[in-house]
């Protein structure tokens, strides 16, 4: 846990914080750069929150792949109990 994901700034993302990893998710904190936010397809338990200092928290499960921002595609490919696998590409 800790481990710092840098994603590039068109994504209006800053670097993601992996929070936490179970066998079946994946928890993520990530500043905003943009001035607005939006996920879809993050289904089986994932969703979003706000919190302090216009950042983004998520929790997508195994086999999800969400849309953020209309630009950037994240799939969760494996989950173990301290590691995952994750796909971070453009997407939209």
């Amino acid at each position: 846990m800790g481990d710092v994901l840098a994603v590039p700034d068109t994504y209006g993302l800053g670097p993601m914080t992996v929070k936490a990893i179970t066998g079946e998710s994946v928890e993520l904190t990530a500043p905003l750069t943009g001035s607005g936010y939006s996920i879809s397809g993050c289904s089986g338990g994932g969703g979003t929150s706000s919190h302090g200092g216009g950042g983004v928290s998520l929790k997508c499960d195994r086999g999800t792949v969400a849309t953020i921002n209309k630009v950037m595609s994240l799939e969760v490919l494996k989950t173990g109990a301290t590691v995952a696998v994750l796909r971070i590409a453009p997407g939209g």
